[in-house]
């Protein structure tokens, strides 16, 4: 492809460095958009769709690649450019099954910590409950009004990445950064 960037750009543009850090704070924005992005759609009869083993609406880790099920027989693998290459190439591929690199079209950020449940109920109407909302949920939603795939992971504590289009991308980091500021939020 003549036309295909080189170098990753990140849609986060704005520089934070000036940004006071606070200290106490437990809430961190962090852009991931570097993160390799590869959308798999394949047909539920396919071996690739028994592969991938995950269920809509929810995650998991596969060694350093996390698999989501995005929607019905769609998935997206986030890890680094390497881990999810070899990921798919480990796939049987045949039948009905496309695959798309999403990495240059997509923002993802991770919002972490103790706060980024209160944050996010700020700007999106879904029910964050761990009983709605645990560890391992995919849900699409609108954040700020910015069309989101959202992911919760709990390491050590509750963590969220997003990913929207790459357009929204600086919107969204700002507002999400707005609405973390109760919480202290700080930029990572």
């Amino acid at each position: 492809m003549a036309n295909a960037p080189t170098t990753f750009e990140s849609p986060v543009v704005t520089d934070y460095s000036t940004r006071p850090t606070n200290a106490s704070s437990d809430v961190t924005l962090t852009d991931e958009s570097s993160t390799s992005k590869i959308l798999i759609r394949a047909g539920s009869e396919t071996a690739a769709a028994q592969q991938l083993g995950v269920p809509f609406g929810s995650a998991r880790q596969s060694g350093t690649v996390l698999v989501s099920g995005q929607r019905p027989s769609e998935w997206l693998i986030l890890g680094s450019a390497e881990e999810t290459d070899a990921f798919v190439a480990a796939l049987d591929l045949t039948g009905h099954v496309s695959v798309v690199d999403h990495t240059h079209s997509r923002a993802l950020f991770k919002l972490s910590g103790v706060g980024s449940k209160g944050t996010l109920e700020k700007i999106c109407g879904l029910d964050w409950d761990d009983a709605i909302t645990p560890d391992g949920a995919v849900v699409s939603a609108s954040v700020a009004k910015a069309n989101c795939d959202i992911v919760r992971f709990d390491a050590d504590e509750p963590g969220y990445l997003l990913a929207c289009d790459r357009s929204f991308g600086q919107y969204l980091f700002d507002a999400i950064l707005d609405a973390g500021d109760e919480f202290g939020i700080n930029v990572g």
